[in-house]
């Protein structure tokens, strides 16, 4: 049912923050998304601070006069006060604001003898989003607040919220089972959510023109609230995920003995009902799901018998954590998560009081099924993620990394998905697909629906599957996407990039080519390739420096919001130096080096690329070679591991006491520099006047040539 929030009600806005409505008004900013137009630390002094309910967390802008702050209050309200408590940076002269939607401003206050301390500023205005406009400063610093608080009421009796929860069920029974919301049949049609919870109440009308009926969370706490009360005002469901170590499959972290570590679980166990008591009446919530893949993750911890211990005793305790839920929310179904259905056989054996399984899986989605029918299961599932096939799934290319499914084929991706889902009648209750994300790095790009801010194919493919609202634009469409290289491209060369691409509303399009290192260091980051894009329509790449295998991401977007993205790998090699190497294999020596890694100076004169120098943690560091003999040389190679060096000199020396500088750089880039010169010396050194990184510098060789 829905009923008006009128003053005396209490609103959602206010449930983390019991003290406070009065007869005729409740508090409505707290835990709503703040944004300011500066902030003096993102870590420490965030404008989130000021609406978070403590008292002893603060927002504080940069030393400028023209600065405000400002909460989205979720819908329009009658704004009765608002509650300021100053740090000692404090205006002396401010404006209070409201909106409607966020771009329109009218002043509803203004203050030109502020005192600072805490000030109370009756207001008779209507707005959504409410702003301290800063206009002059008591000192030299910024603006600060402890505090901002926004009170007031429905306005007009117009904002509708549910009310009270909704009573979610599992009904039914073997192999005709169906999840149901207040005695309504309901088929979950998810996305997991990406986003910060301050962005939600932006996002969710989106998401509900797509068709979707649910968001799934990995984590429940205090920030949770927003994404709450704005799936709730768009009748969107939310499934809280609760993390358990060692979350995550693959690569997680944070070992836990089930078997013994008590106090963990004590601790787990009262943060979980904790905010299960906080939030089970909340109208948005759907189910909890305990834990994320850790019946897989634990293999990272264990091994053998102790490994089949440690996952049982894991189960037993996620059985004791839906016991717990079940105790104090009657109204919401407990599930876990797990990566593969090889899981399944722990829940069904420690985890009774589940009310239902879940896994992820991509590639093997369509799988399930048969694996559910084969191990004799006797409740339903939800799938909690899927999409198109991941790393781990899909074969390597000739560059020996993971070929990433075309635009094409991830959207397909999720049709097919959904289409096995949908085929598992009375068995799979719906799936929560992966992922609503807003990230276009190196893993945004592989998953998530709209990177960059842009929606690629994969968001309509999700929007058809749950019957969402049709869209007049659509994508550009790349059906492939050549490099023209037969092999490896020397670091600082340019190759052409040769592109089908038909975009079916006839825009006109922006290439946008980009490109990422993370098979080289780990780095998720983009970057802007050098480019050129050409008459004919391709696209001319100059190739980074850096040695290793690189992805290249060609971005064409159209101008309307929606990009077809589409990778290739390309391995970047050494430029051919000719003569020979006479530091290969000579005695090296350094000013420090890191021992612990075996990153001693013989790693670089070794001629090997898998191994390397690698220096302290300073600038002013050195290698040099000795030669055995004074000898003339015309060209020096040094290659850069990512700790490289942005200014530089090669210096010559006969007794190795007594340097003179041959070459020097400032402004370098890394990778591998060939430099040309004519010199001549028994000692070669390269001095390391400024780095590039917080780390030391590091060089897998160090070449000498004649």
């Amino acid at each position: 049912m829905l009923t008006a929030l009128f003053c005396a009600a209490a609103a959602w806005a206010v449930a983390l923050s019991p003290a406070q409505a009065q007869d005729d008004e409740a508090l409505l900013s707290q835990q709503r998304p703040a944004s300011a137009s500066s902030e003096e630390s993102a870590d420490y002094t965030p404008a989130s601070a000021a609406f978070d309910g403590d008292p002893g967390t603060r927002w504080s802008s940069q030393f400028n006069d023209d600065e405000w702050i400002q909460v989205d209050l979720g819908d329009v309200f009658d704004l009765t006060r608002v509650e300021l408590v100053w740090e000692a940076a404090y205006a002396t002269a401010y404006e209070i604001q409201v909106s409607a939607d966020g771009s329109s401003w009218t002043t509803a206050h203004t203050e030109d003898a502020g005192r600072g301390g805490s000030e109370t500023i009756s207001l008779d205005a209507t707005g959504r989003y409410v702003r301290m406009q800063g206009l002059e400063r008591a000192g030299g610093y910024g603006y600060s607040l402890w505090t901002f608080e926004v009170h007031g009421c429905a306005a007009g009796g117009d904002n509708e919220v549910p009310d009270g929860p909704a009573a979610v069920e599992v009904v039914g029974g073997q192999g005709n089972w169906q999840l149901t919301v207040d005695g309504e049949p309901f088929t979950v049609k998810g996305l997991t959510w990406g986003p910060s919870t301050a962005e939600a109440a932006t996002h969710m009308p989106e998401l509900a023109s797509m068709g979707v009926n649910t968001l799934r969370t990995w984590g429940t706490d205090g920030s949770s609230l927003p994404l709450l009360d704005a799936a709730a005002a768009h009748d969107v469901k939310v499934m809280l995920g609760f993390w358990l170590l060692p979350g995550g499959g693959p690569g997680s972290g944070g070992c836990i003995d089930y078997t013994t570590d008590t106090a963990y679980k004590s601790q787990a166990l009262g943060d979980i009902t904790g905010w299960v008591e906080t939030y089970r009446d909340h109208p948005a919530v759907l189910m909890w799901n305990v834990g994320n893949e850790s019946v897989l993750g634990l293999q990272n911890c264990y091994s053998g018998d102790v490994l089949e211990a440690q996952r049982n005793a894991y189960t037993a305790f996620v059985n004791e954590v839906a016991v717990a839920i079940h105790g104090i929310d009657a109204d919401h179904p407990v599930t876990s998560t797990d990566a593969w259905t090889g899981a399944w056989p722990y829940y069904e054996a420690n985890s009774p009081d589940l009310d239902l399984l879940a896994v992820n899986s991509y590639g093997d989605v369509c799988g399930v099924q048969e694996a559910w029918e084969a191990g004799g299961y006797d409740r339903p599932y939800v799938i909690t993620e899927a999409g198109p096939a991941g790393e781990w799934e899909v074969p390597d290319d000739a560059n020996g990394v993971p070929a990433e499914p075309s635009d094409v084929d991830k959207a397909a991706a999720y049709g097919q998905a959904w289409d096995c889902v949908t085929g598992h009648e009375g068995v799979a209750l719906g799936a929560t697909m992966f992922h609503f994300g807003t990230e276009g790095d190196f893993g945004g790009v592989w998953f998530n629906l709209i990177p960059g801010g842009n929606r690629r194919l994969s968001y309509y493919a999700v929007a058809e599957a749950y019957g969402g609202t049709p869209q007049a634009n659509t994508p550009p469409v790349i059906t492939g996407m050549d490099l023209g290289l037969d092999g490896p491209v020397v670091g600082g060369e340019a190759f052409t990039v040769d592109l089908d691409v038909a975009d079916p509303d006839g825009d006109a399009l922006e290439y946008i080519p980009m490109v990422n290192s993370a098979y080289i260091n780990g780095s998720w980051d983009m970057l802007l390739a050098d480019y050129t894009v050409n008459g004919d329509g391709t696209v001319t790449i100059r190739a980074p420096e850096i040695l290793g295998v690189w992805k290249l991401y060609v971005w064409v977007e159209d101008g309307h919001g929606n990009v077809g993205v589409e990778s290739r790998s390309f391995a970047v090699t050494l430029p051919d130096v000719e003569g020979e190497n006479l530091a290969l294999g000579k005695p090296a020596e350094a000013s420090t080096f890191q021992e612990w890694g075996g990153h001693t100076p013989a790693a670089a004169v070794d001629g090997d690329l898998a191994t390397r120098w690698a220096s302290e943690w300073a600038d002013g560091q050195w290698l040099r070679v000795d030669l055995g003999a004074r000898r003339d040389f015309d060209a020096v190679q040094l290659v850069w591991e990512t700790a490289f060096a942005t200014g530089y000199r090669i210096q010559v020396s006969d007794n190795g006491s007594d340097w003179t500088t041959v070459h020097t750089a400032t402004g370098a880039n890394g990778g591998a520099d060939t430099i040309q010169l004519t010199a001549s010396g028994r000692y070669v050194r390269v001095l390391c006047d400024e780095r590039a990184t917080e780390w030391g510098v590091s060089l897998y060789e160090f070449g000498v040539y004649t």
